[in-house]
């Protein structure tokens, strides 16, 4: 059952909560995912479509959490509760919750990498892929890091809404923006740089095929953080009179500017010093710690680097912690504190074998045994299996689940209500039959086929 709590608490500002939420938004998928994804996509072409696609899909989507969370004033179980009762639906609440849960437990560890990587000299002899391999298979590094991450989410996230989350937003966004913008200018300053900005603003529509679509599609949807109950928690603690529309536009564009400005800073350095962009995930770790090592004041400009990809880790490790605490305090009797530490702790325990299964742990460290190669790849680790099943299955699950709770069990027309202000004009007279039949059945559609199309894909 669910226990009645106290007044439940508000953002201060509308700036509060835009700098929250774009930080939930604004992580290791924007500053890691969203470059490698581009590089490998041909460039320009992607960074097209993916606009397009969060234009379209992911903002309107956007919006549906952010009003399922207010018009509950709860996590996302108990926001479901607030509309059908106690049904079969809550589950879809609670499959959003423990996605969180999962993925903060391995983020942290990625996380953790990042840390590690302020303290490290970039300008070693030793070659930047074996450096990252005995780096990450070293337990006595990876372990205190992971957990001293945890630690620190915890910390802000038993604080609360205003005195935790929302003050740290303001201090840790800023400075994250900073960073970005001094990067970015080094970056495109160095010589030869103007051919990496060719390849990532030139469209080359040679390059687009199905494939880049999906891929387009699901960066767009991860960058915004959808799918495991953030916005959905967040939304809940905005007041009435808010207008959606508007704070949640807000949140769409600082989300799509820092990712647009991740590539500016990344690609005019890796072409500077003749890299290739199609590196995959190893862009960050091993091909920039490359670039940083041979470029003039490298050591420094990777210094900024990894701390601004740590910051950004963190802006959204704790929104992913916040949503299982939402739900322990709203359901049961705990309070903040008691359920941040429990949370953590869990947290803690879940990712042990993901940060130990880099080479610390062989036996965590190829599962191919178990799930084969044909999805993962060669030798994968529990890090990647976890990251599949929550980071992909689960929360693309979740997402849809939830897009069909909003439009077909709550209502298209209800939530539209939530949506729009009290003059009942937020998304003008024309616009909200389009999100009407967009939540209801472009995005269930559309996401569900990103899912299957991926999957057939690595299959065969």
């Amino acid at each position: 059952m669910a226990f009645p709590s106290p007044e439940r608490e508000q953002w201060s500002s509308r700036l509060g909560f835009v700098l929250a939420a774009a930080g939930s938004a604004v992580g290791l998928g924007n500053i890691w995912r969203f470059p490698f994804k581009a590089g490998d996509n041909g460039g320009g072409a992607f960074v097209l479509i993916y606009l397009a696609c969060l234009l379209l899909l992911c903002v309107p989507y956007l919006f549906a959490e952010l009003a399922l969370g207010r018009n509950g004033k709860r996590n996302p179980v108990g926001a479901i509760r607030a509309v059908r009762g106690r049904s079969p639906w809550s589950l879809v609440g609670g499959l959003c919750v423990a996605t969180g849960l999962a993925i903060l437990s391995y983020y942290a560890v990625v996380a953790g990498w990042a840390v590690g990587y302020v303290f490290r000299d970039l300008a070693t002899a030793e070659a930047s892929d074996v450096a990252f391999a005995r780096f990450t298979a070293d337990p006595l590094w990876v372990v205190p890091l992971f957990g001293g991450f945890l630690f620190a989410t915890v910390g802000v996230v038993a604080r609360g809404v205003r005195q935790g989350i929302e003050r740290w937003a303001k201090i840790l966004m800023p400075m994250l923006f900073v960073l970005l913008c001094l990067v970015t200018f080094r970056a495109v300053t160095l010589p030869g740089a103007g051919a990496g900005l060719a390849f990532y603003l030139t469209p080359d529509f040679s390059e687009v095929s199905g494939l880049m679509v999906v891929e387009a599609l699901g960066q767009a949807f991860f960058s915004l953080s959808l799918g495991v109950g953030t916005m959905v928690t967040y939304g809940s603690y905005l007041p009435d009179d808010e207008n959606l529309v508007v704070a949640g536009g807000y949140v769409a564009v600082f989300d799509t500017l820092i990712a647009l400005m991740a590539g500016l800073m990344i690609f005019p350095a890796v072409f500077a010093m003749g890299q290739d962009p199609a590196e995959g995930p190893s862009l960050v770790f091993v091909v920039l710690a490359d670039v940083f090592g041979a470029m003039p004041l490298g050591s420094f400009v990777g210094t900024l680097f990894f701390l601004l990809l740590a910051i950004a880790a963190f802006t959204s490790s704790i929104p992913l912690l916040e949503v299982f605490v939402s739900y322990l305090v709203d359901e049961t009797t705990w309070s903040r504190r008691t359920a941040a530490l429990s949370a953590g702790g869990v947290a803690f325990v879940l990712g042990l074998p993901s940060a130990l299964s880099q080479g610390a742990v062989p036996a965590l460290s190829d599962l191919s045994w178990l799930v084969g190669n044909q999805i993962l790849g060669p030798s994968p680790g529990v890090l990647d299996l976890v990251d599949f099943l929550w980071g992909s299955v689960a929360l693309v699950l979740g997402a849809v689940l939830l897009s069909v709770f909003v439009g077909w069990v709550w209502g298209a027309d209800e939530a539209l209500e939530e949506v729009r202000p009290g003059n009942g004009h937020a998304m003008g007279r024309w616009a909200g039959p389009l999100w009407r039949a967009a939540i209801r059945y472009a995005f269930p559609v559309t996401i569900l086929a990103v899912l299957v199309v991926d999957l057939l894909y690595d299959v065969l």
